[in-house]
């Protein structure tokens, strides 16, 4: 049963409250069908009274911000309802992580739970986990496995399945899982929904219970890429509690044509369905300009091996250890059997592990250095519950090859709807990215979705595009306007590009300027110059440079040449390359050619 009959997105919802909608006449007939739902898909579902005290909590931030618009400004989030995985807390509700015999009731919101609820949310629900968070298929939990929102006979991917089905089936806008190995990735691509991974401790998991805790993080499931940033661009940020959060934020966006890394050969168990899918998407990203590099995976899909067949798995045994001991029987057969192998390991064997990943991190780092971003399927097949009983383990097991190595390199990811197969399941790509890029991650993936023009999940919806809500932070940036040599494929381009700056655009100045070439330059350059009378406008790049690397980049600039202000076709004022007067006695005026890159085409024809 899908839910059509209220908002789907944030947009959605933030469109009815401006239109005056009360959010308890949109969210006490929800709550009530969540609660008819129930499991497999939900394990606790908010009665009236936790729901009522929300929803006064609501009317106390209304009166602080008088009108709507007012006040979806200021909360962001004010009335949206959403779900929470079942190993993350809620205060007053009980946490199971799947496993009655570890059941308790939270005293504390998990942080990135209590930042929501600031920001306006509705905490709806608790959703159904493999156990322990430990799996890719949503199998592994004694209440029940929820299934694809689009096969009855395919699972739902775990480990944070209910969540993700959750949002396939149009009952919330957004929900938060937790990603180890892939939990907030197989279950996306399972549901044709989005799945947004952000970098390792870019919010906080304080009142989340440990998978690993050195590499676990919050995901967010939505049915649009803008959602999933919005609701990061709220949880984010170091928390003093949590020793492994806090990030330094990278750019807001990657230049307009990207170096797309893809494998090389994709590995043994990629079904003809999610080749195909993926042969399309590399002719569909070429066709927009990017430029698609293969690589080779194998370095990748040995640190993915390192994530059970390593001592990592301790960490979750760590966790556990006092309920394993004391009642064996408490855990899925398939979550003891992978927790226990961790007794095996020695102290050794984790230094080894240590030493074994830092090799390999240095040999997958490489990769940043002629790649923006790596495009691989989400998963390599989606298997069956049939499969799933026959091989709990195999069948698991062969989902992470894409995924398990992304939270050990410190990266992010975006898993996003790609096709539906031609027998009607789901087909999701991912799209990988440098740790910190995942402001850019969302920018370029919304363009994604733009593109593939998919359903929203099982509803039937269609992507409409709109501006975003928020953005994630990125870092703080000074923008240059480059007119000459550091344009973009020229030669002294790649003094911006080392330092980390991204083209934000590609303009004109104002009409007051001229354009020389100047005499000895190696390589050649041009100066700028600003003019009282007879200006006219000049062909340049606008780059956003991080604002710490500012110092670095000026350094390296030559007299004559300098920064200073230039005024843009728009109005606008940025620093940018100007030319002392003095220097431009003898040089040719080359200003009727419009810009640097025309007037070295001249040369060429000449």
């Amino acid at each position: 049963m899908l839910n059509m009959d209220r908002p789907l997105t944030l947009a959605d919802w933030h469109a009815a409250y401006r239109d005056g909608a009360d959010p308890a006449t949109l969210l006490h007939p929800l709550r009530a069908q969540l609660a008819a739902r129930g499991a497999p898909v939900y394990l606790h579902v908010a009665d009236e009274a936790a729901l009522q005290a929300q929803l006064q909590g609501l009317q106390a931030l209304a009166a602080l911000h008088p009108g709507r618009a007012a006040l979806l400004q200021a909360c962001p989030l004010w009335g949206v309802p959403f779900v929470v995985k079942d190993n993350i807390d809620v205060a007053g509700a009980t946490t199971t992580a799947a496993c009655p015999a570890w059941a308790h009731t939270a005293e504390h919101h998990a942080t990135v739970v209590q930042r929501l609820l600031a920001a306006g949310a509705v905490w709806l629900a608790k959703s159904n986990l493999d156990q322990f968070a430990t799996g890719l298929v949503g199998t592994r939990s004694p209440y029940g496995a929820p299934s694809s929102a689009w096969s009855a006979d395919h699972v739902s991917g775990g480990s944070s399945s209910g969540s993700a089905v959750a949002v396939a089936v149009g009952d919330v806008p957004f929900a938060l899982g937790t990603d180890t190995a892939g939990s907030g990735r197989i279950p996306a691509g399972f549901n044709h929904i989005v799945g947004l991974k952000p970098t390792p401790g870019r919010s906080p998991t304080t009142g989340v219970l440990p998978a690993c805790r050195t590499l676990d993080v919050v995901s967010v499931f939505a049915l649009t890429v803008d959602d999933a940033a919005s609701v990061l661009a709220v949880m984010e940020g170091p928390d003093p509690a949590d020793a492994y959060s806090g990030t330094r934020p990278g750019p807001s966006h990657w230049q307009p044509r990207l170096r797309i890394g893809v494998p090389a050969e994709l590995p043994p168990g990629v079904d003809a369905d999610m080749a195909a899918c993926f042969q399309a998407a590399q002719e569909g990203l070429r066709a927009q300009g990017h430029t698609l590099q293969p690589f080779d995976f194998s370095p990748l899909a040995d640190v993915a091996a390192l994530l059970y067949q390593g001592p990592w798995v301790a960490e979750r045994h760590l966790v556990v250890r006092g309920l394993l001991a004391r009642d064996p029987e408490a855990l899925d057969p398939a979550v003891r059997q992978v927790i226990s192998a961790a007794e095996q390991f020695s102290a050794d064997d984790a230094f080894a592990g240590q030493y074994r990943l830092r090799a390999l991190a240095q040999q997958a780092a490489a990769l940043w250095q002629g790649l923006d971003v790596l495009l691989l399927p989400t998963a390599p097949h989606h298997p069956t519950h049939a499969e799933l009983v026959a091989d709990p383990l195999g069948a698991n097991s062969a989902l992470g090859v894409f995924t398990n190595f992304v939270n050990l390199l410190g990266w992010c990811a975006l898993a996003v709807p790609a096709a539906v197969s031609p027998v009607g399941l789901p087909l999701g790509l991912t799209f990988v990215a440098p740790g910190g890029h995942d402001a850019a991650l969302a920018q370029f993936g919304r363009q994604w979705q733009a593109l593939a023009a998919q359903p929203l999940g099982a509803t039937g919806a269609v992507y409409v595009e709109a501006p975003p809500l928020l953005t994630p932070a990125s870092q703080p940036t000074l923008p240059i306007a480059a007119v000459g040599a550091h344009l973009s494929g020229l030669p002294l381009n790649w003094q911006l590009t080392d330092l980390g700056a991204t083209l934000q655009q590609t303009t004109h100045t104002a009409p007051h300027y001229r354009l020389y070439a100047l005499p000895g330059t190696t390589p050649p350059k041009p100066g700028l110059q600003r003019v009282r009378s007879d200006g006219t406008t000049i062909a340049l790049e606008v780059w956003d440079l991080p604002l710490h690397q500012v110092g670095r980049f000026l350094a390296g600039i030559p007299a004559p040449l300098g920064l200073g202000s230039v005024e843009l076709a728009d109005g606008r004022v940025v620093h940018g390359f100007l030319c002392e007067g003095h220097a431009l006695l003898g040089a040719v005026d080359i200003s009727h050619h419009g810009g640097w890159r025309a007037y070295l085409s001249s040369l060429k024809g000449n």
